[in-house]
C-alpha cells in the first residue's frame, strides 16, 4: 500500500512515512496503528479490531492504544477536536478521514521532467517532485527578488498526484488569490499566488492538470482576482 494525504506520503511496504520526501519518524506500533487506519479508511476500526492487531492474544490496557494514536496525530500535525486525518468514533474507536489516493507504482518515472513550474513575469520555475522552497536566498528552488518576500517565504509540496502550498512563517504573508495561506493550500493549473507582495502564477502540464484529489478543494476557492493595495509590513 503506497498512498498520499495531504502533504504526506504513507508507504506500507518501506514502512515510511514521509513530508515532502522527509521521512517522519514513528514507533513500529504508531505506524501500524497508521497503517491500518488507511488501509480501513473511510471505515472505523473499533479499538478491540486494533488491539488484536497489533498485541494478538496479550491483554494490554487501553491507554496504550490512546498513546500511539496521539503519536500519530502528533506527526501529522492533527488534532483531535478538528481533525484531518484521523477522526475518533467515541467509545467505539478510530477512522482516517483525510482524503488519500492510491499512489501506482512507477508513477515517480511517468512524470519525470517539469510537469508543473511556477511563472513570475518573465520568469519560468520548474518544480521537482518534492519540497520547492520559495524565497529571497540565492541557494533557493525558486529566487524570488523583492523587498516583501521573506528570505525563506514558502514552500510548493510536489507528489505524483498533486502540489500543496504552504507558508513558512513569512512576514508578509502567502496568497492564494485573495486567501490568505493559513495550512497546506492544494493548487491547480492557473492559481495565482502572492508572495508578499508578487503575483506568480502556477502552472500544470497536460494530463497533470486534471488531478482531482488534491484539486477538489482548490477548485472551492480558486480565484484569478489579484489583491489591490497590499501594503508591505518589512
Amino acid at each position: 500500500m503506497r498512498i498520499t494525504f495531504g502533504a504526506f506520503v504513507l508507504d506500507g511496504d518501506s514502512r515510511q512515512l514521509t513530508r515532502a520526501g522527509r521521512e517522519i519518524h514513528l514507533t513500529p506500533k504508531a505506524f501500524e496503528v497508521l497503517v491500518a487506519l488507511a488501509e480501513a479508511r473511510p471505515n472505523v476500526l473499533s479499538k478491540v479490531e486494533l488491539q488484536q492487531r497489533l498485541w494478538p492474544e496479550t491483554f494490554v490496557a487501553e491507554a496504550n492504544l490512546s498513546n500511539l494514536v496521539a503519536e500519530v496525530r502528533e506527526a501529522l500535525e492533527d488534532v483531535a477536536r478538528s481533525p484531518m486525518f484521523i477522526r475518533t468514533a467515541h467509545g467505539f474507536g478510530y477512522a482516517f478521514c483525510g482524503v488519500a489516493a492510491d499512489v501506482k507504482r512507477g508513477l515517480r518515472s511517468e512524470t519525470a521532467g517539469p510537469a508543473c513550474w511556477l511563472e513570475w513575469g518573465g520568469h519560468r520555475f520548474p518544480l521537482a517532485l518534492g519540497e520547492n522552497v520559495i524565497g529571497r536566498d540565492a541557494d533557493l528552488e525558486v529566487r524570488l527578488e523583492g523587498t516583501t518576500v521573506s528570505r525563506r517565504h514558502a514552500r510548493l509540496m510536489v507528489t505524483a498526484l498533486g502540489t500543496v502550498l504552504e507558508d513558512i512563517g513569512s512576514k508578509n504573508g502567502t496568497f492564494r488569490g485573495e486567501d490568505r495561506v493559513t495550512g497546506p493550500v492544494p493548487l491547480m493549473d492557473g492559481d495565482v499566488i502572492h508572495i508578499g507582495s508578487l503575483r506568480t502564477t502556477f502552472r500544470v502540464r497536460g494530463r497533470a492538470a486534471s488531478t482531482e484529489t488534491l484539486g477538489t478543494a482548490a477548485r472551492r476557492s480558486r480565484t484569478a482576482r489579484q489583491p489591490v493595495g497590499r501594503r508591505s509590513r518589512e
